[in-house]
């Protein structure tokens, strides 16, 4: 069970974790008697992240601007979900944004630490600069101290993040749950450590155990985590190029970067990222799979860059679910060719190209499952990308 941003931060509130003033909004109204000083950020309560990115955060100075703020962010729809509520808070400036997270890795059972120096929206491009440390002992100082040197960081936030990292996991255990994530860590000119986002997961099997928790779970019946979108999005109408990614940072970085290097993209596909920390990883691997299928539909798709970012998913499940994807038997009566570029899936649809760049653990495998197969597998973005422009136009050659 997911918590929304102002009741994780209720629970940041009751273990000493900083969070600026904040106050609920259930109706545009509310903000007549706001208590808060401005100017102050009005945030859409919802369960999926990216807010900010659809329109779901808005600054604002004044009472008018805000009460016009809040009706335009109440009738925002944010995949599929509307906000009961809103939460009003105090502006920040940070000039430093970090990423911290407790998560329950599911394949080792054990918590594990995860932080980067690059926090907010950056998050998911800068994946590869996220540190990790698995508490495999009994928990004390020292582990929030390790995480903190291999991110990087020096003098007094040393002290002042270790801090908020014992704390955090002093909720992620007290509460069974099963990720504890702030992002971004704001720190602002005066070297202060501030909430400025957090998300909470609580492991369902636990709530029995935690009935003030049990008593949050107030989320729609209609929202669906794992639906995918019916239709694709058509971006260049004379595209051959499709990308598939996870995670809403990624896939604009990526879609970017293909524009940047001259290709032509016709469509994208973004699976969801891993934040959403209660999939299982099979979840993850069904909807790689139900991607390709999506992507490959389309006849004129000739190229597909598969761009993902494992965590808590291996790399090497991420790999068997591509793999079985390329060798689906075909649906008879198609007749297939011997080479490995004729390969069809159902109804005699060919097989795009797949160009794959993935990020994670367990590389070496997933490059041995890949490897017998005809995907081009590389290990930069940049390669990949370039890869992939060569073999389209060759294809349109």
């Amino acid at each position: 069970m997911n918590l929304l941003e102002y009741q994780a931060k209720d629970l940041f509130r009751e273990v000493g974790i900083p969070v600026l003033p904040a106050q609920r909004i259930e109706r545009p109204t509310d903000l007549k008697a706001l208590k808060i000083p401005y100017p102050v950020v009005l945030k859409s309560q919802v369960y999926v992240g990216e807010r900010g990115r659809v329109g779901g955060i808005r600054f604002v100075s004044n009472t008018i601007d805000a009460i016009a703020a809040a009706h335009s962010i109440f009738n925002l729809s944010i995949v599929g979900e509307y906000p009961k509520v809103l939460l009003a808070e105090a502006k920040y400036d940070a000039q430093q944004e970090f990423y911290l997270a407790v998560v329950l890795n599911r394949s080792i059972r054990r918590p594990v630490l995860l932080g980067s120096k690059k926090g907010g929206i950056d998050v998911q491009t800068s994946i590869d600069e996220m540190q990790h440390v698995v508490v495999d002992q009994e928990f004390s100082s020292f582990y929030a101290r390790r995480l903190t040197i291999k991110m990087g960081l020096s003098g007094d936030l040393i002290n002042l993040v270790s801090d908020v990292v014992e704390r955090m996991y002093r909720l992620f255990i007290d509460k069974d749950l099963d990720l504890v994530e702030i992002n971004p860590l704001g720190v602002n000119a005066a070297g202060e450590v501030m909430a400025l986002d957090g998300k909470v997961s609580v492991n369902d099997a636990a709530l029995g155990r935690h009935p003030a928790l049990a008593a949050l779970d107030n989320r729609p019946q209609k929202f669906v985590l794992d639906r995918l979108p019916d239709s694709l999005t058509t971006i260049d109408a004379d595209g051959q190029i499709a990308i598939l990614c996870n995670g809403a940072a990624l896939t604009m970085a990526t879609m970017d970067l293909v524009s940047q290097a001259g290709g032509k993209l016709l469509h994208y596909l973004n699976i969801g990222s891993e934040t959403h920390h209660d999939w299982q990883p099979e979840t993850l691997c069904d909807r790689v799979d139900q991607g390709l299928k999506m992507l490959s539909q389309n006849k004129q798709v000739k190229v597909i860059l598969v761009n993902l970012v494992g965590g808590t998913v291996p790399s090497d499940r991420i790999a068997s679910t591509i793999s079985k994807f390329l060798q689906r038997p075909p649906a008879p009566p198609i007749a297939i060719g011997a080479h490995k570029d004729n390969l069809r899936i159902s109804r005699g649809v060919p097989v795009p190209k797949l160009v794959i760049r993935l990020l994670g653990t367990n590389m070496n495998e997933a490059k041995e499952i890949l490897a017998s197969t005809p995907a081009l597998v590389l290990d930069d973005l940049d390669s990949a990308i370039e890869q992939l422009i060569a073999f389209t136009k060759r294809r349109e050659g």
